[in-house]
C-alpha cells in the first residue's frame, strides 16, 4: 500500500463530498431557505464559528461532511416556528428540485472539468500504438512475482530481453502477422505456444528490423510471455477536442456504471475467488478499492503521465458514478426526495382538475420503511464490496 497514493485518494473524495454540500448550500441560500450548518466531517466538533445565521465547522471523522436545512420534510421540526416560511417544504417545488440536483451538478461539472483539463494540460493517451515502454528483466517464476517485479539470480532473462528489444521500439508485426495496436499485438503473443520461436518486426530509430525470439511461459498465468509493456504515449488536445473528449467519457462512465452495477448482484459469489476482474460486475470497487488502487499507481514504475492521468480519470469517474446514483428515484437519495417532489405536484395537479384540496406534502412517516430498506440494502453490498476488496483486491498493475 502506498500511503502517498491513499492521502491523494482521501483527499480528492472529502473534497468532491463537500462540493457536493456546496451546491445544496449555494442554491438554498440563494432562495433565501435557512442553512443553520456547514460541516466537514462527522462526530465531535474541532471547531466551528457562526457567520450570519450559519454555523460553519470541521468535525473530527474527515468521512464527508453535511449541510442542514430548516424543515427538509414533513418530519422535519423547525425550533423556532418564525422561521417556517424560511423552511424548504414551504419553497415552490421547482426551487426544492433545483437545491437537490445541485449536489450531483457540482459532482458532474467537476469530472467534467477534471477529463477536459487533463486533455489540455497532460494529453489523451494514444493507445492504438505499438511502441515499447518496458522491458521485463526475466521470466518471473510465477503471477506474484510477475505482479511485483521481483527477479532472482535463477531467473532466466525475458524473451524481449535476450531477443534485443528496447525501450522505445515500436512493433510493426509479430510472427508475420502486422500489429497497429497494443490489443492486437497482447493477443497475438498470448496464443503462441510458450517454448515456440517467432519473428518480431521493429521500428527503431526510422529504420525496420528483424528479430529472433523463443516465447516464454510463467507459473499461474495463461498463454505466451514474451515481456514487454506498452509506453505511455500522450498528445494535448484543443480546446475543442478536450470538451469533445470529456464529454464522450462522460457518457463512457454513465453506460459502463449502469452495465457494472447491473452485474454486481451475479458477480458477488466471484468476488472473492480468483476471477473476480474477470466479469463486469466483479470489477465494481468500495472507496477501499479505489483507494488502494490510486496507492498501486502512484506506487509502481510508470510515467508521471500515467499516473496523473489513472488518478484524475479515476476521481472524474467517481464523481460522474456518485453523481448520477444519487439521482436515482430512491429515498433516502437525493433522487427519491425529487421523486416525492414530483409526486406532490401530480397529486396537487389531480386534486384541482377535481375541484379537491391540495393534499400537501408526502408523509415521510409511510416512506421510512422504504428508505430504511434501500439503505440497508446499500450498505449491505457496501460491506461486502470493502471485505472483498481487503481480502482480494484487485490488480490494475502488473
Amino acid at each position: 500500500m502506498d500511503l502517498l497514493g491513499w492521502v491523494i485518494f482521501i483527499v480528492a473524495l472529502l473534497l468532491s463530498v463537500m462540493l457536493h454540500e456546496t451546491g445544496h448550500f449555494v442554491m438554498a441560500k440563494r432562495f433565501g431557505m435557512k442553512c443553520t450548518r456547514y460541516f466537514v466531517g462527522f462526530g465531535p466538533t474541532i471547531w466551528s464559528t457562526w457567520r450570519g445565521e450559519t454555523e460553519y465547522g470541521i468535525k473530527a471523522l474527515p468521512f464527508g461532511g453535511f449541510v442542514k436545512i430548516i424543515g427538509m420534510h414533513s418530519l422535519d421540526d423547525v425550533e423556532d416556528p418564525a422561521d417556517e416560511p424560511r423552511s424548504f417544504r414551504r419553497q415552490p417545488a421547482w426551487q426544492r428540485i433545483v437545491v437537490l440536483c445541485a449536489g450531483s451538478f457540482m459532482h458532474f461539472v467537476l469530472a467534467f472539468l477534471l477529463i477536459a483539463g487533463l486533455a489540455l494540460g497532460v494529453g489523451i493517451e494514444n493507445d492504438n500504438t505499438t511502441q515499447l515502454g518496458t522491458i521485463s528483466a526475466c521470466v518471473a517464476s510465477n503471477v506474484t512475482a510477475l505482479d511485483n517485479g521481483v527477479c532472482s539470480a535463477s531467473n532466466q532473462p525475458s524473451p524481449a530481453k535476450q531477443a534485443g528489444l528496447r525501450v522505445g521500439d515500436t512493433i510493426t508485426a509479430f510472427d508475420g502477422k502486422p500489429a497497429s495496436n497494443w490489443t492486437q499485438l497482447g493477443n497475438a503473443i498470448r496464443a503462441e505456444r510458450p517454448g515456440s520461436p517467432a519473428t518480431i518486426t521493429v521500428l527503431r530509430a526510422g529504420k525496420t528490423l528483424t528479430l529472433h525470439v523463443t516465447l516464454a511461459s510463467i507459473s499461474g498465468r495463461s498463454g505466451a510471455y514474451l515481456g514487454v509493456a506498452p509506453a505511455a504515449v500522450f498528445q494535448t488536445a484543443s480546446p475543442f477536442r478536450a470538451i469533445t473528449y470529456a464529454g464522450s467519457a462522460f457518457g463512457q462512465v454513465i453506460v459502463g456504471s449502469a452495465e457494472a452495477v447491473a452485474a454486481l448482484p451475479a458477480a458477488l459469489p466471484k468476488d472473492f475467488g480468483k476471477g473476480r476482474a474477470d466479469t463486469t460486475g466483479g470489477q465494481v470497487t468500495s472507496v477501499v478499492g479505489a483507494a488502494e488502487a490510486t496507492g498501486q499507481l502512484v506506487a509502481a514504475n510508470l510515467g508521471w503521465q500515467y499516473k496523473v492521468s489513472f488518478v484524475l480519470l479515476l476521481i472524474a469517474s467517481l464523481n460522474i458514478f456518485v453523481g448520477a446514483f444519487n439521482m436515482l428515484p430512491l429515498l433516502p437519495l437525493d433522487g427519491g426526495h425529487v421523486a416525492a417532489i414530483i409526486w406532490e405536484r401530480i397529486r396537487a395537479w389531480f386534486a384541482h382538475l377535481r375541484g379537491r384540496p391540495d393534499p400537501g406534502m408526502v408523509d415521510m412517516a409511510k416512506l421510512l420503511p422504504v428508505s430504511f430498506s434501500i439503505f440497508m440494502v446499500v450498505m449491505v453490498f457496501g460491506v461486502i464490496l470493502i471485505v472483498a476488496d481487503i481480502a482480494n483486491p484487485l490488480k490494475i498493475v502488473g
